[in-house]
């Protein structure tokens, strides 16, 4: 599926950890995305995006700014260039940093060449969690979970914000990566599938170089 898009990206990252709340699943092979030039360039604003594809191409795939706070989807047009597709506001880990072990409050980032990917999309409208903060047990990760694959560590993804809206954009999770639930819904409906790969962009990394072309790139 991967190999007829032969998306080529600039990526340097550090190595993957991590842990979030949530149920686990079986790790399956990386998907590796080749890479080109590493020098990252401005991110620009207020991009053009086209309309909703009526269902999941297959082909796009996800970058994660912690910088930007920004979860934004990629995939080719008709005429194969790369161009951004969708954009979301997104929460991240509580603390900065790489993902190193259970508990540690921060969002891993995937190594360089070889992004996470999601494994499995689950209905999480009825899952809930006890955040330790007088709450007890509430509804916490909206309709939809978008679990992925970070090796060494479970429980990562991409979620809802039931009863957590309020912390998008911003830095509030146990290491998930949350957007407010209408967008959960639209990125599950129209965009996820499992095998997609995931970006997530280390501490302070600004846009891949080749990001700026891709957002005034022709939806055409």
């Amino acid at each position: 599926m991967l190999n007829k898009l032969a998306i080529f990206i600039t990526l340097l990252m550090p190595i993957a950890a991590t842990a979030c709340s949530g149920k686990t699943d079986k790790a399956q092979p990386a998907v590796t995305i080749l890479t080109t030039d590493s020098t990252p360039t401005p991110a620009q604003a207020a991009p053009q995006l086209p309309p909703l594809p009526d269902k999941a191409s297959g082909t796009a795939f996800i970058v994660i700014s912690k910088l930007d706070q920004l979860l934004s989807v990629y995939d080719r047009n008709a005429a194969g260039d790369t161009i951004l597709v969708a954009q979301y506001p997104c929460c991240m880990g509580k603390n900065k940093g790489n993902k190193q072990r259970r508990g540690d409050m921060r969002t891993p980032e995937s190594p360089a060449g070889k992004p996470f990917k999601i494994t499995m999309i689950q209905d999480a409208s009825t899952w809930k969690h006890d955040f330790k903060d007088g709450r007890g047990e509430i509804k916490a990760y909206g309709h939809w979970f978008l679990r992925l694959e970070t090796p060494g560590h479970r429980g990562i993804g991409i979620h809802g914000s039931t009863n957590n809206e309020n912390t998008v954009p911003g830095r509030a999770s146990e290491g998930c990566i949350r957007l407010l639930d209408k967008d959960i819904i639209t990125l599950k409906e129209h965009f996820a599938y499992v095998g997609m790969p995931v970006i997530v962009q280390p501490e302070g990394q600004a846009p891949l170089s080749w990001e700026p072309r891709a957002r005034k790139a022709s939806v055409k």
